[in-house]
């Protein structure tokens, strides 16, 4: 060829290779089983059996190492069925979170997901529609990842533990101490996670995504002294077990529907709580449970490794499998069961009776029925992470469950006409980071609270007074002095973060971290102005020298808000929302700290100077009450309707005489709940209340109903929080909302046997200062 036609025929190809049209690459997917045309055809693939028996016949088809390599969250592949690998554990907390291996934002298109305020705050909010929108937001999410191969379908949510102890670390990702709010968040965000199905009583109801309610049970320490959660004994009494522990995971479980219920490290009256045949087994047996039991992660391992509960390996694997744990996050029972088998320890249908609980919450989500994106959830794709809808939701999150704890005058809000300068002292201030909380994703949109605040007042400075949250120096307090001094208005943004409390770190003091005290107190002492005191962190704060400082004009509590945390605290700071959070926990003094964190005892005994946990029990000084929370308006309230009086006729009692308690001088008595049972529904009424607001400015409103009993039992709590709602207000206008009461619940005490007893007597009815009376006769 001659040289001229062989240099055009090489740009000729070198040109058709860079125009050469370039067909779109498609877009990842999860692997999945049941692949055509090879393995389709198995009986487990087949969705029109039901999931039960497809759950066995593939069970069936199973080897013992086969099997055996199955009992870990990574799940091993089948090759020869064409069941690829399986990742259980993936973690929703209050977004999608990196914490899980199931879960990369690395590995496809999806590089963020919403990221909502930790489950503290939200629950401050107490709003239950508020937490259903949330699960529902998060599984819309989760679902699109998987759907592009970034996420499994089970996930380790929600925490919904007590947070018995203010220097919990891991307290911040709970709904907080009262055990009725934790039930409903639980409900409220399982049912939206998981599709709002799984409601029926069918074993093979369909799921979007799988929910777990963790950790099972009288989990709540972390480190303190020589103790750690991997060798703490929770010795907790039956009173404070049916009382205050269990009923959030009976709630999780029964009205909830949660498919999974994860074990603690902790062991309870002396055995691991994942070896705990009665523990467990209540949760299949009493309460109804359809879904799989997973450890923690080397929950199993702990049984041998460090509570010695056991004198091998083998052993710690029969004890789990045999209490009815069905698959361990770890790789402690891939290891060790063969060797259980062999031994004798374990048998082959203590393995299958995991695999088949496993199975049915994997074919309950769809998983052996072919290609996800033909499934009924198969349109869902990054289009649906970080929706517009999604960032707006995590921002009105955050705006209800913000707290106002102090607001002297009304100092705040602020006008933006008025405030012409502005200075932001904190180290908290321009990190992000310290706005997620534990257990978190990457967020879709980062704004800082001072960028926040600086959209509202152009001059708006910074310092931080301390280089990090710990603020072991005051090296950088002369810049803060100097910004807040030249500025019209200081905002102080202090408190705690990840360094601080966290899974694995509980704190030792109430107090504010390091010197940030004296640099809240150097600033407000310079500042042409009272100041506003913003607390970032999930545990309680002892900040009486705030509470009582009069150049402190205003404090404000907002946990860990999530992403768009900074423009929800700017907008109640400038008025444009209206403050309507309230404490989900009790604020107690410095001085709690000398009651030993390892006391799981609830109840106060003066005798031993043992104030007692929550707000409940608590008998001790406070810095600030469960349920505290100000607002811009007042609110004045009025019972529209309420009973003075229910009766329990003899005629309507099985056995009118059995376990029943007389304390004749009073005319009270008690009844155990189980006789009584029939009759449970014909004694609830509803509670009619009125909510005027009597202010200038609109805004929502938590109303929260209290009860007092008679304290015929021994341990009776001082009151009990029974029911709540979250009303929007207008200017001078009222507005109705009426509770559900349910005497059988919300009259009834536990007593020191654990058996719940509706007691007779006067029921005190609390609304704000207000009370009304109902009496149950008991005849």
């Amino acid at each position: 060829m001659p040289p001229l036609q062989f240099s055009l025929f090489i740009l000729t190809v070198i040109f058709s290779i860079f125009t050469k049209p370039v067909t779109p690459a498609s877009p990842p997917q999860p692997e999945f089983p049941c692949k055509p045309p090879r393995f389709h055809r198995h009986p487990f693939c087949n969705a029109s059996f039901p999931a039960p028996a497809r759950a066995r016949s593939l069970v069936s088809l199973l080897t013992l190492r086969e099997k055996i390599r199955l009992l870990s969250d990574n799940a091993s592949a089948v090759p020869r069925l064409g069941i690829p690998a399986y990742e259980w554990w993936s973690e929703s907390l209050h977004g999608i979170a990196t914490n899980g291996p199931g879960v990369s934002f690395a590995a496809g298109p999806v590089g963020s997901a919403t990221t909502f305020p930790q489950v503290l705050l939200m629950a401050a909010a107490f709003n239950r529609t508020l937490w259903s929108a949330v699960g529902s937001a998060i599984a819309t999410e989760a679902r699109a990842m998987y759907n592009v191969g970034q996420s499994g379908l089970t996930f380790w949510a929600p925490n919904i533990n007590i947070f018995r102890d203010p220097r919990w670390g891991r307290g911040q990702e709970t709904p907080g101490e009262d055990p009725m709010v934790a039930s409903a968040f639980a409900v409220e965000f399982v049912e939206g996670f998981q599709g709002g199905r799984g409601g029926s009583e069918e074993e093979d109801d369909g799921l979007m995504l799988s929910a777990c309610c963790k950790h099972f049970t009288a989990y709540d320490l972390e480190k303190w002294h020589d103790l750690t959660r991997y060798n703490f004994n929770a010795v907790v009494t039956q009173q404070d077990l049916q009382d205050t522990f269990q009923p959030p995971f009976q709630s999780c479980i029964q009205q909830g529907k949660a498919s999974c219920l994860m074990c603690a490290y902790n062991e309870v009256n002396g055995v691991p709580a994942c070896a705990m045949q009665d523990l467990l087994q209540k949760a299949r047996v009493d309460w109804g449970f359809k879904g799989y039991i997973t450890s923690d992660c080397d929950a199993v391992a702990t049984i041998f490794e460090y509570q010695h509960f056991v004198k091998t390996r083998e052993d710690a694997v029969a004890d789990a499998l045999k209490a009815g744990m069905d698959i361990n996050c770890g790789s402690f029972l891939v290891r060790n069961t063969e060797s259980a088998v062999e031994q004798g320890k374990v048998g082959e249908e203590d393995i299958d009776r995991a695999l088949l609980n496993l199975f049915s919450v994997q074919l309950r989500l769809g998983i052996f029925d072919g290609d996800p994106r033909k499934g009924q959830f198969g349109r869902l794709g990054p289009k649906d992470v970080c929706k517009s809808e999604h960032r707006m939701l995590a921002l009105e999150a955050a705006r209800q469950g913000i707290v106002l704890l102090k607001n002297e005058n009304k100092f705040l809000p602020f006008r933006e006409d008025v405030v012409s300068s502005l200075a932001v002292i904190g180290p908290h201030a321009r990190n992000i980071s310290n706005m997620l909380g534990s257990y978190t994703g990457i967020p879709c949109r980062q704004k800082s609270l001072f960028e926040e605040l600086q959209a509202y007042v152009q001059m708006t400075s910074h310092a931080a007074g301390c280089q990090d949250i710990p603020c072991n120096a005051s090296d950088a307090f002369h810049e803060a002095v100097l910004a807040a001094k030249k500025a019209d208005y200081v905002i102080v943004v202090v408190g705690l973060d990840l360094t601080q409390e966290t899974e694995d770190l509980d704190r030792v003091s109430l107090l504010l971290p390091g010197q940030q005290m004296d640099l809240v107190s150097s600033i407000a002492a310079t500042s042409k102005n009272p100041i506003v005191l913003v607390l970032t962190g999930g545990g309680p704060l002892d900040v009486s020298f705030a509470q009582n400082d009069p150049r402190i004009a205003s404090i404000l509590w907002i946990g860990y808000p999530g992403e768009a945390g900074g423009k929800a605290l700017a907008e109640i700071i400038f008025g444009d929302v209206n403050p309507g959070g309230r404490l989900p926990v009790t604020w107690y003094t410095e001085s709690f700290t000398k009651v030993p964190m390892n006391n799981m005892n609830m109840r106060a005994d003066p005798s031993q100077g043992y104030p007692g946990r929550t707000y409940r029990f608590y008998t001790g000084d406070r810095v600030y009450g469960y349920g505290h929370g100000l607002s811009y308006t007042d609110f004045h309230y009025k019972f529209q309707s309420a009973p003075v009086k229910l009766t329990l006729l003899k005629s309507s009692r099985a056995n009118p005489y059995r376990n029943r308690v007389l304390r004749e001088a009073e005319g009270l008595a008690s009844l155990d709940i189980a006789e009584i049972e029939e009759s449970c529904d014909s004694l609830k009424f509803r509670v009619q209340i009125s909510v005027t607001n009597v202010g200038d400015m609109k805004g929502s409103h938590v109303v929260m109903l209290f009860s007092r009993a008679p304290r015929l039992i021994r341990g009776t709590p001082q009151k009990q929080l029974i029911g709540f709602d979250r009303v929007h207000t207008f200017p001078n206008r009222s507005i109705e909302t009426s509770i559900l009461v349910d005497p059988c619940d919300h009259f009834s005490v536990v007593n020191e046997s654990g058996r719940r007893t509706l007691v007779g007597g006067g029921h005190v009815l609390m609304l704000g200062d207000l009370e009304h009376i109902v009496s149950v006769e008991l005849n």
